[in-house]
């Protein structure tokens, strides 16, 4: 009876399931480049834009729509003031969105932007935003959070109505201790 060797098959098997570990490392960079590329998604800037070069285009008007909703696990409370607003592109404007923690513990949330359509996620200049830090906010706290932004002028003539929406997230534990006891 002869012996088969299966070490051939066991390195072939083994250098599979290494690729395959690092592309599930990888898969995240990748999509945040893709998204950055082809604007799908409605992933936005977390960077914030210069009103420097904003030209106002009055012969155009855009509708903007604020969603707001806090995740399944987040207590808070989360509301934009405003609904729905028209914009002209290149004109900047200020919008406010209002948190309330009825918890009794201090807690930290995290808020994601998405722009719908995606395309328009390139255009949409945020010059500040609340989604830029983590908001804490001490037991039975409420908050303005202020977003300003403005529209690109250079935003495609088939675009009229860009919907913005938030979603805020508890990132409590993901926090170092240390670091809310020092902000009490």
């Amino acid at each position: 009876m002869t012996k088969v060797s299966h070490a051939p098959l066991l390195r072939k098997l083994a250098l599979v399931v290494l690729v395959m570990f690092g592309f599930a490392f990888a898969l995240v960079p990748l999509y945040d480049v893709f998204c950055r590329i082809t604007g799908l998604n409605g992933k936005t800037s977390d960077q914030a834009a210069s009103t420097e070069r904003a030209v106002i285009d009055s012969k155009r008007s855009i509708q903007i729509e604020f969603l707001a909703h806090a995740d399944t696990r987040m207590p808070w409370e989360f509301s934009g003031e405003t609904t729905r607003l028209s914009v002209r592109p290149g004109e900047v404007k200020m919008v406010n969105f209002r948190v309330f923690n009825p918890t009794e513990r201090t807690m930290v949330g995290q808020a994601v932007p998405s722009v719908s359509p995606g395309p328009a996620a390139a255009y949409l200049k945020k010059v500040e935003c609340f989604c830029f830090d983590h908001q804490e906010l001490r037991a039975g706290q409420s908050k303005l959070m202020p977003l300003k932004f403005y529209i690109d002028p250079a935003l495609p003539d088939s675009i009229n109505t860009i919907t913005l929406s938030y979603s805020l997230y508890d990132i409590t534990e993901s926090v170092p201790a240390p670091a809310l006891a020092q902000r009490k």
